[in-house]
């Protein structure tokens, strides 16, 4: 599988995914600068987290604009699966690939630290590898996190299995307690309509090898492998 990871002005993660990818796949990612507008052809795009052009105006507003963005969009538009991790969450919202808005946590503070997630479908390309119900540990580090949407698109994203992940207890409970940024119904991540496009605030790539503490992130991106090759 050839993957493409996306670098922006102000990313910071591009390397964590390039290295989870490389782990994964075997092979290097094309990395693609955000003025490119084209790049080869790749099974995959992944963009990144970090603070792409400083989170100013609004974060991922304008790195939706940048001229690699209009490539991405075609080509999730043709059916390229498209991965989008916390700043690249908000780009992908920003860019209309995905519904709702991340506004600024609950708590108005930048949150750093380890979360649990409940897997809510295993019936996408992202998550073949894990179970429906099952919970995982990976990390958050963002201040605009909190997802929001109308009711009736909540209502229709859950009518259409679109939700991927929510915050959750140990135990798999999405209590208020364990929603760290104040997102509806405790979204975590969520899919376009063809479940080809996901964007989730926690960062898989960060537990993806026992040495960083965890793996349970690994998992995302072999079922990738998997399904892709």
């Amino acid at each position: 599988m050839k993957a493409a990871v996306i670098v922006f002005p102000g990313s910071n993660c591009d390397r964590d995914v390039q290295v989870a990818l490389r782990q994964s796949t075997g092979r290097e990612p094309l990395m693609v600068w955000h003025k490119e507008i084209d790049f080869e052809p790749v099974e995959l795009i992944v963009l990144p987290g970090g603070f792409s052009y400083g989170d100013y105006l609004r974060c991922g507003a304008m790195a939706a604009r940048s001229p690699v963005m209009t490539e991405v969009v075609a080509r999730a538009g043709r059916g390229v699966p498209v991965l989008g991790i916390c700043n690249g969450f908000q780009i992908l919202v920003e860019s209309g690939l995905l519904p709702g808005a991340l506004m600024p946590n609950a708590s108005l503070r930048y949150i750093c630290k380890d979360v649990t997630i409940r897997v809510e479908t295993s019936q996408s390309l992202f998550t073949a590898r894990y179970e429906g119900g099952q919970v995982i540990r990976i990390p958050i580090a963002h201040a605009d996190g909190n997802y929001t949407a109308d009711r009736a698109t909540i209502e229709a994203l859950e009518e259409r299995g679109q939700i991927a992940f929510r915050y959750c207890d140990e135990e798999g409970r999405t209590t208020a307690e364990a929603n760290p940024n104040g997102s509806a119904y405790n979204v975590a991540g969520v899919y376009n309509e063809a479940k080809t496009v996901l964007g989730l605030m926690p960062h898989p790539e960060r537990l993806s090898d026992p040495r960083l503490g965890g793996n349970d992130g690994r998992a995302l991106f072999d079922g990738l492998v998997e399904a892709l090759s």
